[in-house]
C-alpha cells in the first residue's frame, strides 16, 4: 500500500522545515510527499530547495495558483499518487510512528475510508493537555463536538475529522473534493468537516485513534481568520461555511433542527439569541452583539445559497 503525505503550505518556511524533518524520521518513510505551494511564495520554495530540509524524502512540489486552503488541498489530491493520502498541516510535526500506524489501519480494515488522530497543541510555551473520550461527533441538534486535540482511549468511529491530522483511502474520495464554495481567503474554516462528512455519508467508516498523533504548533495565518484577532468578516464566513455544510450533509429533518438550535441557543463561537440576550448585561456587550449579528448574517446567506443551488426559494 502506497502512502502519500500531503502538506499544503504558505509563507511558513520554518514550520514547513520542522514538518519535513519529522517526516524524515518516520519508522515507515512515506512513499511520496506532496507539498502544495504558490509559485510566488519565494520563502517556501527556498526552503524546499535546501537539501538539508528535504533530505531523501520523495518530494513532489505541486503549484497552486488560487489562494485558500481548499484550492491547495484539491491541488494536492490531484497530484497525489498513493493508495492512502495522509494530510497534515505545515505547522504540524507527525510522531515517528504516524505513517506506520496509518498504513496498518488501512491495511487492516477494507471499510476504513478515513482515519484521524490527536494533534498535541503547543502554545504559550506548553502543551494543551487533557482527556476527552467524546471526540469528532455531531449531536442531534447539529452541535459540533471536536476535541481532536484532547482525545484519549481506543480507536473508535466518529462523524468528522480535523484537518491537521486526517488520512483518506483513495477509493473513498475518487469523486469527492474539498468544497470550493466555502468562504475565506486562507483557512476556509470547516473545510475538513465538510470533506470528512462527505466520506462518511458515502458509506465509509471514519475512525479516530489518538495514537495516530502529531505535534501541532499553531502558526500565524495571513488572512481575516487570524488566530489572535478574528475579524467580523471571518466570523460571518465561518458561520456561512458551517451552515452550508449542515444543509449539505444532514438529512432534512435534522438540518431544520440544527437551524433553529443555532438561531435560538447556539454556542460561544456561534452565538444564538440566548447568547445575545445574555450579552446585553455582560462585559464587552458591543463586541459580543457584533459577533452574533455576523453569525446570523452568515447563516442566512448560507441558507439562501443552498436554496439557490437547489433551484428552489426558501424563507430565511
Amino acid at each position: 500500500m502506497k502512502i502519500t503525505v500531503l502538506v499544503p503550505t504558505y509563507r511558513r518556511p520554518k514550520d514547513l522545515a520542522r514538518c519535513l524533518a519529522a517526516l524524515q524520521k518516520q519508522e515507515r518513510v512515506p512513499d511520496e510527499v506532496v507539498v502544495v505551494a504558490r509559485p510566488d511564495d519565494d520563502a517556501t520554495h527556498a526552503c524546499l530547495a535546501d537539501p538539508l530540509v528535504v533530505g531523501a524524502l520523495p518530494l513532489n512540489i505541486a503549484p497552486v495558483e488560487l489562494p485558500g486552503q481548499v484550492a491547495a488541498l484539491n491541488c494536492g489530491l490531484d497530484a497525489a499518487t498513493g493508495d492512502v493520502i495522509a494530510i497534515t498541516d505545515d505547522d504540524a510535526a507527525p510522531h515517528g510512528d504516524w505513517v506506520r500506524r496509518i498504513g496498518a489501519a488501512f491495511e487492516g480494515d477494507a471499510r476504513l475510508g478515513a482515519l484521524g488522530g490527536r494533534d498535541w497543541v503547543h502554545q504559550r510555551g506548553g502543551v494543551l493537555d487533557g482527556s476527552r473520550f467524546l471526540v469528532g461527533k455531531m449531536t442531534a441538534s447539529g452541535k459540533i463536538i471536536g476535541n481532536h486535540h484532547l482525545g484519549v482511549g481506543e480507536a473508535r468511529e466518529v462523524d468528522l475529522l480535523k484537518g491537521a491530522n486526517m488520512s483518506y483511502r483513495r477509493d473513498a474520495i475518487r469523486s469527492i473534493r474539498f468544497d470550493g464554495r466555502l468562504r475565506g481567503a486562507g483557512a476556509q474554516v470547516h473545510n475538513d468537516m465538510a470533506f470528512s462528512m462527505s466520506v462518511k455519508n458515502a458509506g465509509w467508516k471514519l475512525v479516530y485513534d489518538p495514537r495516530v498523533a502529531v505535534d501541532h504548533f499553531p502558526a500565524e495565518r495571513f488572512d481575516d481568520d487570524r488566530r489572535d484577532a478574528q475579524s467580523m468578516t471571518a466570523v460571518r464566513n465561518a458561520a456561512y461555511n458551517l451552515h452550508l455544510i449542515l444543509r449539505e450533509q444532514l438529512p432534512p429533518a435534522q438540518r431544520e433542527v440544527a437551524w433553529w438550535w443555532y438561531a435560538l441557543v447556539g454556542t460561544r463561537v456561534y452565538p444564538g439569541a440566548l447568547h445575545a440576550v445574555l450579552a446585553l448585561t455582560s462585559k464587552g456587550a458591543r463586541t459580543k452583539l457584533a459577533r452574533w449579528r455576523a453569525v446570523r448574517t452568515g447563516a442566512r446567506e448560507a441558507r439562501r445559497a443552498y436554496a439557490a443551488h437547489r433551484g428552489a426559494g426558501v424563507h430565511a
